[in-house]
């Protein structure tokens, strides 16, 4: 008998040892949504990601993609979907959670499911803080 409780116990030590971490999601807020273009559709379907002249008699529409700036307590990210074909429209001014996954963003939104959606980050910028903090201070020999 205690050896059965030695060996399940160790069994237990070890597996838990072995599993994977839980990934930590962010918060942030989805600050806004801009519509920018993210490639030309040809007439037979095909996308270039590389905008060429639209004076050209092959070419059909500028394709565009929605990009939303999601702001964290110390980063802005620019972000936009993978998915270019189904891209899910998120709520501008709502709370967010996400983490990184190798390549890619993975965001889910507080006000529906809980189904991870990838994002793309195109740019991060550190967040600035108001003016009047970002001065210099500048002392002087007496302090």
């Amino acid at each position: 008998m205690r050896r059965n409780t030695l060996v399940f116990g160790l069994i237990l030590a070890a597996a838990t040892a072995f599993a994977k971490d839980l990934k930590a999601y962010q918060s942030g807020e989805l600050l806004q949504m801009d519509s920018v273009s993210c490639g030309v559709q040809q007439k037979n379907g095909d996308n270039l990601n590389v905008p060429t002249e639209t004076g050209s008699d092959h070419l059909k529409t500028q394709k565009v993609c929605q990009e939303y700036v999601l702001q964290t307590d110390r980063t802005i990210y620019r972000i936009r979907a993978r998915d270019k074909r189904h891209p899910e429209l998120l709520p501008v001014g709502e709370r967010a959670q996400f983490r990184f996954d190798k390549d890619k963003l993975l965001l889910r939104a507080e006000y529906a499911d809980s189904k991870e959606r990838e994002y793309v980050v195109v740019s991060t910028k550190p967040r600035s803080e108001s003016t009047a903090d970002a001065s210099p201070i500048r002392l002087n020999h007496l302090q």
